[in-house]
C-alpha cells in the first residue's frame, strides 16, 4: 500500500477521537492530520496540499463518526491506481435512527456543476493531482474552496465513482429531499452562493463554456396568434386541485385575449370530469392526447403546438395557484418590457391550505442579467412561474420527461436569449402529500440528479461548440 495522508475535521477532542477510531486498523499506511479550520476555505485546501507527503490524500468531509469497511482504503487506492483518477469516491451506508440505509452516489459528468453534488464524505485524491490543481486556484474563498478544487481537478483529471459500498457514515441531515431542494436560494446562504457562482464562472471560462452577456433580439411581430397568452396545465389524476387551478386562471384580469390549455394526460380519478365542467367556457380548451407515451414535457409540446395556443405560453402546475388576478398581465408585460424569450417569476411555498412553508418566497435573486445564464448551469432550477415566447419554444421543444423538462428548455433558450425576471410573488406552489417531489427516496433523487446533470452536460457542450464557432 502506498502512503496516504488523511485529513479529519477537528471540532473538539471527544469528537476527533471518535472519528480517529475508524483508522486504527490502517495506521501502517495512513497518517492522520487534524483540520481545525474550515475545509471550505482556500487557506485550508492550501494547507492540505502543503502537508500531504504521501502518494494519496484522503479528505473526510464530515465530523461525525465513520466506519470503514473491510479493506476499503485498499480498494479505493487500487481503483485510483488503475484509472489514474484525480479523485475516487464511493457508495456507502448511512446510520439513521439506528437503521442502516443505502446511500449510493452518482457518476460525475462534465455538466455536474452543482456545488451540492454528493460525493459522500470519504474522498481519495491523487496527491500530485491535488497539488497541481491547488496551484491553479486563483481566488481566496471562505465557502467555495472545496468546490473550486473539484472544478480545477475535473479540468485535467477524471473524478471516478466506485459504485461499491465501502464505508458507513452517520447522517446529520434528516430533512426530506423536497426540503433540501431549495438550500441554494436560502437568503442565509447568499454570500456562499456568490462565491460558488464566482468559482463556477471561472471554471466555465477555463473550459470554453462561458457565454458573454450578448444576446439575440426577440421579434414579437407575429400576427398568427388568436390569443396573446395561453396558460398550459398538464394534469393527471389531480381531481382535488384542478378546479382551483383553473379558477385561478379564469380570475385573471388582462387587457388581452387569453385561454387555458388543459392537457389531461388520461386521468382515471375524476379529473377529466372536473375539467369537462368548463366545456361551455371557450377560454378552457380540454385536450386529451391521442397517444399514451407523454410525460409532462410531451404534454407541453402538445400544448405549444396546438392551434389555439397563444403568443406566450405560461406555466401553471395542476397543484398550484396564481398569487392574484394580475399574474398573467404582469408576465406578458415583462416580455415586452424586458425584450426576452422567457420570463420567470417568483413564488411562495405553501401547504394545501396556503400557509407559508419554509423557505417561504423563492425569488432567485442570485440571478443577474450579465451572468445569469452561466450561473444557471450550477443552480438546481430557474424558478416559477415560467413563461415562454411560443415561436421559440416550438423551435426548441421540451424533452418528453416529467422532471427537468422546463430546466432543459430554459437553459437552451438562455444560450441565445435573455431570460426576464419578476421578483414579485406571482405564484403559490403548494406542497402536500400527493406531490410528486415532496419526499423522494434516494434512488429517485439520484435518477433526477443524473438526468439534470446530463441536461447540463449537453448544454455545456453546446455552448463550448458555439464559442469555438465564433
Amino acid at each position: 500500500m502506498k502512503q496516504i495522508d488523511c485529513f479529519l475535521p477537528y471540532i473538539d477532542e471527544s469528537q476527533y477521537k471518535k472519528l480517529q477510531k475508524a483508522f486504527e486498523d490502517v495506521s501502517a499506511f495512513v497518517t492522520l492530520h487534524a483540520l481545525k479550520d474550515s475545509l471550505y476555505q482556500t487557506t485550508t485546501i492550501q494547507q492540505i496540499a502543503k502537508e500531504t507527503k504521501g502518494e494519496y490524500c484522503l479528505i473526510i468531509t464530515k465530523s461525525t463518526p465513520l466506519k470503514l469497511h473491510y479493506l476499503a482504503l485498499e480498494r479505493l487506492q487500487l481503483i485510483a491506481e488503475d484509472t489514474k483518477a484525480g479523485l475516487v469516491y464511493a457508495d456507502h451506508y448511512q446510520l439513521k435512527d439506528n437503521k442502516c440505509v443505502n446511500a449510493p452516489v452518482i457518476d460525475y459528468q462534465q455538466g455536474s456543476l452543482r456545488d451540492d453534488f454528493d460525493f459522500g464524505s470519504v474522498l481519495l485524491f491523487n496527491s500530485k493531482a491535488l497539488k497541481e490543481s491547488c496551484q491553479r486556484m486563483k481566488n481566496s474563498y471562505q465557502h467555495a474552496a472545496l468546490y473550486d478544487l473539484r472544478l480545477k481537478l475535473s479540468q485535467r483529471y477524471d473524478l471516478v465513482h466506485a459504485n461499491e459500498y465501502l464505508y458507513t457514515e452517520i447522517e446529520e441531515d434528516n430533512r426530506k429531499s423536497g426540503e433540501k431542494q431549495f438550500d441554494y436560494v436560502d437568503p442565509r446562504n447568499q454570500e456562499r452562493q456568490k462565491e460558488m457562482e464566482r468559482a463556477c464562472t471561472e471554471h466555465l471560462k477555463a473550459i470554453g463554456g462561458y457565454l458573454k452577456p450578448s444576446f439575440n433580439t426577440v421579434d414579437f411581430v407575429h400576427d398568427a396568434f388568436e390569443f396573446e397568452a395561453s396558460v398550459i396545465i398538464p394534469v393527471k389524476n389531480r381531481e382535488t386541485t384542478i378546479n382551483a387551478a383553473i379558477h385561478s386562471v379564469l380570475a385573471q384580469k388582462a387587457n388581452f385575449k387569453y385561454n387555458i390549455l388543459v392537457i389531461d394526460n388520461h386521468s382515471t380519478d375524476g379529473t377529466t370530469e372536473k375539467v369537462d365542467q368548463y366545456k361551455d367556457d371557450e377560454r378552457v380548451v380540454h385536450i386529451v392526447p391521442e397517444r399514451n407515451d407523454l410525460g409532462i414535457g410531451g404534454c407541453w409540446n402538445l400544448g405549444i403546438h396546438h392551434p389555439k395556443c397563444g403568443k406566450f405560453a405560461v406555466q401553471l402546475d395542476s397543484d398550484d395557484l396564481y398569487q392574484d388576478e394580475n399574474t398573467l398581465q404582469t408576465i406578458v408585460n415583462a416580455f415586452y418590457e424586458q425584450q426576452c424569450a422567457m420570463v420567470i417569476g417568483s413564488y411562495r411555498m405553501t401547504d394545501f391550505d396556503l400557509n407559508t412553508l419554509p423557505p417561504g418566497v423563492i425569488d432567485h435573486r442570485e440571478w443577474t442579467p450579465e451572468n445569469g445564464r452561466n450561473n444557471a448551469l450550477r443552480i438546481n432550477g430557474l424558478g416559477a412561474p415560467r413563461a415562454f415566447y411560443t415561436p421559440i419554444a416550438r423551435e426548441i421543444g421540451f424533452p418528453n420527461t416529467s422532471y427537468g423538462e422546463d430546466y432543459a428548455m430554459g437553459l437552451n433558450i438562455s444560450r441565445h436569449y435573455q431570460l426576464g425576471r419578476i421578483y414579485d410573488v406571482l405564484y403559490l406552489c403548494r406542497r402536500w402529500g400527493g406531490n410528486s417531489d415532496a419526499a423522494l427516496n434516494i434512488e429517485q433523487v439520484n435518477a433526477n440528479n443524473i438526468y439534470k446533470d446530463r441536461i447540463r452536460t449537453w448544454e455545456l457542450q453546446a455552448r463550448m461548440v458555439l464559442n469555438k464557432q465564433k
